[in-house]
């Protein structure tokens, strides 16, 4: 429970800022849909995904392992909007992955400064504790929705990318698994799929640590 009360925020904050980012990249292309429907901005409760945001992290958490993994919401996007319509669906896509990205560096920071303040200014031990843990799983979290996003199984992020790869026909058909997608995340996440996510993750996280090591 304790590893939930500190770790949904962030996940919350992460995937409404992976969110933001896509709707924030499809205004620059040339579509208003998110900004018209009051999807971009960082409030987090036009962005909860009951499911995907309180349900899914939950039980995860409660799982051996105490991992944690969620979603928000899919901003809505009308690639029709775009300016340049293969262009725009790539960065589109990508823009999420990069927002997360951006994150990570942010708490490698974050982790750092704190431990310097812990050295410098030990009294508030609990503060520095929870802001050293928050930190850190913000590093695990934005990794884990990067790996995840740019898994390609529609509609996910990374199937965008695939999907401009493939011949026309083909593309379509592949496209179409996305009614499905969801149900699929699903079952190969609560049938040992994290497993495979993780060997990614902890090469990732690993180089994360490491940055925070050359910083104090």
């Amino acid at each position: 429970m304790e590893t939930l009360i500190i770790a949904l925020p962030v996940l919350i904050f992460s995937v409404v800022v992976h969110e933001y980012a896509h709707g924030w990249v499809a205004l620059q292309q040339g579509d208003h849909t998110a900004q018209m429907l009051g999807r971009l901005t960082l409030n987090p409760v036009p962005h909860i995904d009951p499911v995907g945001s309180l349900l899914v992290p939950a039980l995860l958490v409660l799982m051996p392992g105490n991992a944690i993994l969620g979603w928000a919401k899919p901003v809505p996007v009308n690639p029709r909007n775009f300016r340049e319509y293969k262009k725009g669906d790539i960065l589109v896509s990508l823009a999420g992955v990069a927002a997360n990205a951006l994150l990570v560096i942010a708490c490698i920071f974050l982790l750092a400064a704190a431990i310097w303040l812990t050295r410098l200014v030990p009294g508030p031990e609990m503060v520095w504790t929870v802001i050293r843990e928050m930190a850190m799983f913000g590093i695990w979290i934005n990794v884990i929705l990067i790996v995840f996003n740019l898994l390609p199984i529609p509609p996910l992020d990374g199937s965008h990318i695939v999907y401009h790869l493939l011949p026309p026909e083909l593309a379509v058909r592949y496209r179409a698994i996305g009614q499905y997608g969801i149900l699929i995340l699903l079952v190969l996440l609560f049938m040992g799929g994290f497993r495979f996510l993780l060997a990614p993750v902890v090469v990732l996280v690993g180089i994360a640590q490491a940055a925070v090591g050359l910083l104090i």
